[in-house]
């Protein structure tokens, strides 16, 4: 007798009981793990961007409102005039000697520095004996105060009992009027600025310059090239970048100078006829001399916009001279219909 069992209908998926999905519930650690991960970055980089927005953007900003007005600094409050204060500016011949006199420095200390901070790198680039004795001494000018600096050059270059004087007519040469002329004056205060930036700029460059790899030179002296043809053919090709950055410091800086000039006689003013004032000399006086703070905070203005104009054309001959840094501006050819 054969039983024959009944085995139980196999049920399909529409049969099944849909099991109801529960919330997935997120853990407050979940969650604050998460908010650390994403905003922590940014929490980290926060106080630079606070330190900056409190003492710099609200500066800017403030200097900004104040040179709109005829601020007066006692009763911290101003009468808003206009473009009044830019205007007096721009019409006073003080500001046009005092500019004339700021590119005069800045062009007599600025290419004479570059030049020989470029022959001090290379100097100490080679392999001659003592070299951390010779990096430190070329920056010991840069760690010395400014104002002591200029008060040693001053003296130095003074008109009747300077040193420098005192050696040309021993020589039997005539001597230099340097704080009544207006060009030997701007040649004295450019050596003080030469004499402490010279060393700190040949650090930059030396450091550029061992970042060149030794293998060019071995192929340079392989292939006959002199230590004069290695130096204009692979070092001064290397150093654009970084003499980009140099030059756009030592602008920034040029316009900007101050100590020098201030120092360089008893009145700090500029010198009788303002043979050596500057424009920030000349927003000193405005603003501490004349207790205008209005007009100094437009002068500022003036000056923040023509360092920005000569930083972008900085930036165009820097996009013109090293287009490709990484690659030394050379870019690989594209072979014609192969995508990738």
């Amino acid at each position: 007798m054969t039983s024959t069992a009944t085995r139980p209908a196999a049920s399909g998926p529409a049969d099944r009981p849909s099991p109801e999905r529960q919330p997935r519930v997120i853990s407050f650690s979940h969650r604050l793990s998460k908010w650390d991960l994403k905003f922590s970055p940014y929490l980290y980089i926060s106080p630079f961007f606070i330190v900056f927005a409190i003492v710099g953007l609200f500066p800017i900003a403030y200097t900004a409102v104040i040179s709109f007005q005829d601020w007066d600094l006692v009763r911290n409050s101003g009468e808003f005039v206009g473009f009044d204060q830019y205007i007096w500016i721009l019409q006073n011949p003080q500001f046009w000697t005092a500019l004339r006199n700021t590119f005069s420095i800045f062009l007599l200390s600025t290419v004479p520095q570059l030049v020989l901070a470029i022959f001090i790198a290379a100097m100490l680039d080679r392999n001659i004996r003592s070299k951390t004795f010779w990096r430190m001494g070329v920056l010991l000018p840069y760690v010395m105060a400014p104002v002591a600096v200029a008060l040693i050059f001053s003296n130095m270059f003074g008109d009747n009992h300077g040193l420098v004087n005192n050696i040309l007519t021993d020589l039997g040469l005539q001597a230099i009027p340097w704080h009544k002329d207006p060009f030997w004056s701007h040649v004295a205060i450019a050596t003080m600025v030469n004499f402490r930036w010279t060393g700190y700029n040949a650090l930059i460059l030396l450091a550029a310059m061992q970042a060149i790899p030794r293998d060019y030179y071995e192929a340079a002296t392989v292939d006959g090239a002199g230590a004069f043809r290695q130096f204009t053919a692979i070092t001064v090709p290397s150093l654009r970048p970084t003499l980009i950055f140099v030059i756009i410091t030592s602008t920034i800086g040029g316009l900007q100078i101050f100590d020098e000039p201030r120092m360089y006689d008893n009145t700090g003013e500029g010198g009788a006829a303002q043979q050596w004032l500057t424009i920030t000399l000349f927003l000193y006086n405005i603003g501490w001399r004349e207790w205008n703070f209005g007009r100094a905070a437009a002068l500022a203005w003036i000056l923040f916009l023509i360092i920005l104009v000569i930083g972008l054309i900085n930036l165009a001959v820097t996009r013109r001279l090293v287009r490709d840094e990484g690659g030394r501006g050379v870019t690989a050819p594209r072979k014609k219909g192969i995508r990738r």
